[in-house]
């Protein structure tokens, strides 16, 4: 296996009048190991995190870094930085809205395709011709696989873990205060005076801030068999707002954060329908996979958003949280991934 970071020029595509570009890290397999029609799977992180949420092993009950694993079974797995997080560009949070990263990802994503297919993109290793191509992502990473699959149809298939086309909400441990989160409008650009659609739960929750600090979303983004440390090493820069970049001055965070978003998408993603009409656009295939604990409050209702998919699979992983890398079950959660792309390439043929 081998790894290949590379840094895409996208400020024509992203449109903010200012440079910008994508970090993505592409892993090849042994070309021998290449199925015969192969697999090109480009991830997207949840918020707060980075695309090495999907390269490192990281810590807890389970083993192994989700990109070797399918690597390992002959995918070339993509893991991509939003604009705004990681080594991708930073810009005003502000302005990184649903439309410029949509946009931003997609043509990132477009330069490492025509760089497979022509043979270039790495020494040695072949050309890659019609590939089934599957987008994949985590929590806000979920979000944004909708919005990008449901604008552009690049994806054969579409995989959203951890996130509610309905309504994405972090749950709490049984008799704790609930998360409220302000629901904005789809075209916030976090500019004053904000739009609050809810007013009256905000202030009647006492108004917590948005993204409600990582003591109270401990219980659902972790199962219990996850070490306590783990859990408080994870969730350490939420607890710092992952919204307010000058709070995260001269903080380490863990090698799999970001300490900084995509402040537009951030914000707004826990809206309730804020991806409906992506969601319902979608034509091809679609997982809806979670945790047993997760955010997503009525996983048997996720289907009725995807109004023109081909087909909609439904998976709720046992013993998982919401960061589904960190589980004990992982490899379980990654194996039903697999499992349903092989039936996409079937159905594709």
């Amino acid at each position: 296996m081998r790894r290949v970071d590379l840094t895409v020029d996208v400020t024509a595509a992203a449109g903010l009048g200012e440079p910008a570009h994508v970090a993505l890290t592409v892993h090849l397999p042994d070309p021998k190991a290449l199925p015969e029609r192969p697999v090109i799977c480009f991830a997207k992180p949840g918020g707060g995190y980075s695309r090495r949420y999907y390269t490192v092993d990281l810590p807890g009950p389970g083993r192994g870094a989700q990109a070797d694993w399918h690597t390992a079974r002959g995918w070339v797995f993509v893991s991509v930085d939003h604009l705004g997080v990681g080594q991708s560009s930073l810009h005003a949070p502000e302005t990184l809205d649903y439309t410029t990263l949509a946009a931003a990802a997609q043509a990132a994503e477009q330069e490492v395709l025509r760089g497979l297919a022509a043979g270039t993109l790495a020494d040695g290793f072949p050309a890659v011709s019609d590939p089934l191509k599957l987008g994949i992502g985590q929590s806000m990473g979920g979000c944004m696989t909708i919005i990008q699959q449901g604008r552009y149809h690049g994806y054969d298939g579409i995989a959203v873990l951890g996130y509610s086309a309905i309504h994405t909400h972090p749950p709490v441990r049984p008799g704790a205060p609930a998360i409220v989160a302000p629901w904005l409008p789809r075209d916030t650009l976090l500019r004053q005076p904000l739009t609050v659609l809810n007013p009256q739960a905000l202030a009647e929750a006492g108004a917590r801030p948005p993204d409600a600090g990582g003591n109270a979303m401990a219980w659902g983004f972790h199962y219990d068999d996850v070490d306590p440390e783990i859990v408080a090493l994870d969730l350490a820069h939420f607890n710092r707002g992952i919204h307010d970049p000058q709070r995260q001055r001269g903080f380490e965070a863990p090698a799999w954060s970001s300490l900084t978003t995509p402040g537009a998408v951030a914000m707004s993603c826990l809206t309730p329908g804020i991806v409906a009409p992506e969601a319902a656009a979608i034509r091809a295939p679609v997982l809806v996979a979670m945790g047993e604990r997760d955010v997503v409050g009525d996983p048997r209702g996720e289907p009725r958003a995807y109004l023109s998919a081909s087909s909609v699979d439904l998976y709720v992983c046992p013993h998982m949280g919401h960061m589904h890398n960190f589980a004990g079950t992982r490899e379980l959660f990654w194996r039903r991934i697999e499992t349903w792309a092989a039936w996409v390439a079937a159905a594709s043929a």
